[in-house]
């Protein structure tokens, strides 16, 4: 971005106004905004009532648009939109408002300035900031004189935003109509910010070779980014390989000796990332490594912020983008993820909505987007690390998948280098609500990986809840007839007592392991169609209807406490060959699935079902397991522990990670 320096300061663009050029109407209301704001209520005013804080939040998820909406042809460009007469736009909007309440916490920046380019007589440019309990207030504004292009500046301290809080522009077109021709954020910095950061773009895939390759394209196809792009390193793992791909190359021409393709086996998500990092740091060209996922469509802009946000930094940080569902393009996954200490379990801060859709709802209407979400770590698909960091803290633990990302932001929160989930820098993926990655091979790597981590990072003796939210685990997918994720888990938890020694050694190996072990498994053999399974049919009818509300948490506790023993109850005769019911996968909860002897039981996905049966005496068997496991999980932790954190550093070693690729890294030469 364009920087102008005058004694021994400069000026630096931080932000731009952008437009989407493939002039997708879904994503419009990320980018412009024709709805006013309609603030939801004050928690304050809400009070305490658990039925009153239920209901403000039901009513914070039903939608405000007025059903205007801005036409593909009035984005002019990247940076311009066409306004009819008198017609008012709100560019307070994802990826036009302006985040300055990270931009106070977490840079050298004190004050912006804001220049916004517009053409139309008559027409008003009102600046406006947000508070971080989501009120807004009216900053300045001016009225465009003459018919030729003018430009608006606004000098804006970031002092008011401890807390949170944005800025952002609405204009209101003359009678004629107006060209909002550019906007940009910039700011005076010292003079050695002058220049931006490199990035080297660290991609992992795996059969997924036209997505990748589109992926590329996008990279390839912005000017802008250019500059900042030191090298796109792709990881292929699969035997479908990107470069056979159509689309690849034209990206492959528009990347030119930008693009290195590395094939190696398949090590994972972590193994890839891991080679990613090794690679930025051999080569140490870059300023920064950012990881991103093979199967996301790339805002390019967010790239460049990413980068500008690093830079001017008090300190080396750790910035992530945030995800927004490939289905429901104006959907937020998450805006924010910390780790439960005493859970030791992911999740979103209380305050926040997952989900969010701005398409019903715009920011300038929400509170809790207002307030600064602060974080502990930022998924992978797209997460920008300085190669500092990696030099001094080493690279991704050997995982293959699940926790990689997140024991990585703790490890950099350890030793002093922060994550920000950064507003305005964003890519669109596959939502994880529609994976099935908690009963299927993946739960291994879950089970694995989390205690993992929290043995490395938990400051609970004995990891807080871990081992009894654990146990509570195994026995909803025990009385669920899910004995193939039960015994994962347990392999899971044999492997975390087989040391850190052995994670690099089981990288290349584990998911082929993992999936032929659950082979025989009937909960875990997915078939397509209905009619592969046998009829449903019972040796006696209910004796009451079906029910499929949501129980109360009285009804689950009951459920909870007799569900384990009915579990050793004889079969209904009938139930070993013929499936009592089928279950939809929302509808397949523990306290539900826990009446039956068996059921055919469809998956998130939508794609494929499985046949569930009830085994008393494998129950057994699996129920005496658990219970000695985590009994020696409860004595060994100490000692665990200790050893995870001892080898913590040679595991995430370069020289470690070199053997595990094959690479004589001496001469740099792969092996």
């Amino acid at each position: 971005m364009n920087t102008t320096v005058s004694m021994g300061v400069v000026r630096r663009t931080l932000q731009r106004q952008v437009f989407p050029l493939d002039r997708d109407t879904d994503v419009f209301p990320l980018y412009v905004d024709p709805d006013p704001a309609i603030l939801d209520a004050d928690k304050y005013e809400v009070g305490s009532s658990q039925a009153a804080k239920d209901l403000n939040r039901a009513a914070l998820r039903q939608s405000i648009a007025s059903g205007d909406t801005i036409h593909p042809e009035q984005i002019v460009s990247r940076t311009a939109l066409q306004m009819g007469p008198s017609e008012k736009l709100s560019f307070g909007t994802y990826f036009n408002a302006f985040p300055a309440s990270y931009w106070r916490r977490w840079t050298v920046v004190t004050a912006v300035t804001l220049d916004v380019q517009v053409r139309g007589a008559g027409s008003t440019v009102t600046v406006y900031k947000s508070m971080a309990n989501g009120r807004s207030q009216r900053v300045d504004s001016i009225v465009v004189a003459g018919t030729e292009s003018e430009t608006a500046s606004f000098e804006l301290t970031l002092k008011p935003f401890v807390d949170g809080g944005w800025y952002w522009y609405d204009v209101v077109a003359g009678e004629d109509g107006a060209v909002v021709e550019q906007a940009e954020w910039s700011a005076e910095v010292a003079a050695d910010k002058a220049e931006h950061g490199t990035v080297d773009i660290c991609i992992t895939t795996m059969n997924r070779p036209d997505f990748c390759a589109k992926l590329l394209t996008q990279l390839s196809d912005d000017e802008v980014l250019a500059p900042y792009l030191d090298e796109v390193l792709v990881m292929e793992q699969g035997t479908d390989k990107v470069a056979d791909s159509e689309v690849f190359p034209g990206a492959q021409a528009g990347l030119g000796d930008k693009l290195r393709v590395i094939e190696q086996a398949n090590l994972g998500g972590s193994g890839g990332y891991a080679r990613g990092q090794f690679e930025s740091l051999r080569k140490g060209t870059a300023t920064y490594a950012m990881m991103m996922d093979d199967d996301v469509v790339c805002e390019p802009e967010g790239i460049i912020r990413a980068i500008t946000f690093g830079d001017l930094c008090k300190r080396p940080t750790l910035v992530g983008g945030h995800m927004f569902s490939l289905y429901a393009r104006a959907r937020l996954h998450s805006f924010g993820e910390v780790i439960q200490p005493y859970r030791f379990w992911w999740m979103s801060p209380s305050y926040a909505i997952n989900d969010w859709d701005f398409g019903a709802r715009n920011l300038r209407s929400a509170r809790w987007l207002h307030q600064r979400t602060d974080v502990d770590f930022n998924g992978w698909f797209m997460c920008l690390i300085p190669r500092s960091v990696i030099a001094e803290i080493g690279l991704s633990l050997p995982l293959f998948i699940k926790w990689d990302d997140s024991e990585y932001g703790l490890r950099a929160k350890a030793a002093g280098y922060p994550t920000v989930t950064f507003p305005g820098a964003a890519v669109w993926h596959v939502p994880w609500s529609d994976k099935n990655d908690a009963l299927d091979w993946q739960a291994y790597f879950h089970q694995r990986n989390r205690f993992v981590a929290a043995l490395l990072h938990s400051s609970y003796p004995k990891g807080g809840r871990m081992i009894m939210e654990s146990f509570n685990h195994q026995l909803s997918h025990l009385v669920s007839m899910q004995y193939s994720t039960v015994e994962l888990r347990h392999m899971a938890l044999e492997d975390v007592f087989a040391g850190p020694e052995q994670l690099h050694a089981d990288l290349p190996t584990k998911l082929g392991d993992v999936r032929a072990f659950v082979k025989p498994f009937s909960d875990a053999q997915l078939k397509v169609e209905r009619e592969e399974f046998p009829p449903v049919r019972r040796h006696k009818p209910p004796k009451k209807k079906d029910d499929f509300e949501v129980p109360g948490r009285k009804a689950q506790l009951v459920a909870a406490a007799t569900s384990p023993l009915r579990q050793f109850r004889k079969l209904r005769p009938m139930a070993p060959d013929y499936p009592e019911i089928e279950l939809t996968a929302m509808d397949a909860r523990w306290y539900r699935l826990a009446r039956y002897d068996s059921a055919v039981v469809s998956m998130p996905d939508g794609t494929s079902a499985a046949l569930y049966r009830r085994d008393p005496e494998r129950y057994r068997d699996l129920v005496r397991r658990t219970v000695a496991m985590h009994n020696r999980l409860r004595k060994e932790w100490p000692s665990l522990a200790e050893r995870y954190r001892a080898h913590l550093a040679e595991v995430t070693s370069p020289e470690a990670w070199a053997r595990t690729f094959g690479i004589d890294d001496t001469d740099g030469a792969d092996g």
